[in-house]
């Protein structure tokens, strides 16, 4: 049996705090798996604060890998200079301690069920879709909105990763949510002039 999605995290970055190991190294190791760890280990730095430039790289590794599985690939393809790309050791070991409770948290919910959504042989192009999508509003420039398409990117990997069908929908309504939340985002942003204009117009 495949072990944890979070004790498989959590083993590669602790390899990555104890020596230098770059994304080609990673996917070569975990094989199909790959598309979903390496996933999930992009979109984890989302969840704390950055050092500049380090979005458009995890994010750009991120849309490649789930464009990839949109198109039906199975194993993981990335250009050399994303491959070549180590993963910071102070990021690791920042994100670490969260892992650990997270991890806790999760495992209590987490297990496989609901399997013929899961083996549906279709379902590896659909959720690439969804992931794709959700790294798009990952990558977008609307400030501080970064953690929720990286929990409903991490739902997809887990549900993918643990066999967890009853996740995998979850995932979806979480989808849907998130893009809802953002179209209210961006329609706020485009009426703010007419907003404000009309709020100095009653003043």
């Amino acid at each position: 049996m495949s072990s944890r999605f979070s004790q498989e995290i959590k083993t590669l970055l602790e390899r990555i705090t104890h020596q230098p190991l770059t994304l080609s190294d990673l996917l070569t190791e975990t094989s199909e798996r790959g598309f979903s760890l390496i996933i999930g280990l992009l979109v984890l730095p989302f969840l704390v604060p950055m050092p500049p430039g380090l979005s458009t790289v995890l994010g750009g590794g991120c849309l490649l890998l789930s464009v990839q599985m949109a198109m039906g690939r199975r194993s993981p393809w990335l250009p050399r200079r994303v491959a070549q790309f180590q993963f910071p050791r102070n990021l690791a070991l920042q994100i670490l301690n969260p892992l650990r409770r997270f991890s806790t948290w999760l495992e209590r919910f987490t297990r496989p069920r609901l399997t013929g959504v899961t083996q549906h042989p279709r379902i590896w192009q659909v959720n690439g879709l969804c992931l794709t999508w959700l790294t798009l509003l990952l990558m977008s420039p609307i400030p501080m909105t970064n953690p929720l398409p990286t929990v409903g990117i991490l739902a997809f990997v887990i549900a993918t990763l643990e066999g967890d069908g009853l996740l995998l929908c979850i995932s979806y309504g979480l989808t849907t949510i998130i893009t809802g939340f953002f179209g209210v985002i961006v329609y706020l942003l485009w009426q703010s002039p007419a907003l404000i204009q009309q709020w100095l117009g009653q003043s």
